[in-house]
């Protein structure tokens, strides 16, 4: 990473921030991807990846709503049509995560019932 004076960033985290190249390995087939990140000085490594993996299930997150809720089928002319398409898919989304959340949930382990004692 190279330090240089901030052009922009957050005003709530004022002093030095770098940029710098993120290179990670895929487990699967071993192919590199490379990431440019924008930070406080002295982040670590640790907090880079995690922001990181947010990204990738972000971005994840839009290819499910393009595929199978139409985020992309849209041909709006103005900025409220298009706000309400994408409003609307993504609310569809929010269900549907919700509804596999609950489906795929672990059933709690069954109980053995034990006969009323008698009286």
């Amino acid at each position: 990473m190279f330090n240089r004076p901030p052009t922009h960033g957050n005003p709530d985290r004022p002093g030095l921030w770098t940029r710098g190249l993120l290179i990670r390995c895929t487990i699967a087939d071993g192919d590199p991807a490379f990431f440019t990140t924008w930070c406080p000085a002295g982040t670590g490594i640790e907090a880079l990846v995690r922001v990181e993996g947010h990204r990738w299930a972000i971005e994840d997150s839009f290819e499910t709503t393009k595929n199978e809720l139409g985020l992309d089928h849209n041909e709006s002319r103005s900025w409220h049509g298009w706000h309400r398409h994408v409003s609307l898919v993504m609310l569809a989304f929010a269900m549907m995560a919700a509804i596999r959340h609950h489906a795929n949930l672990v059933p709690p382990p069954k109980r053995m019932r034990t006969p009323p004692r008698p009286r």
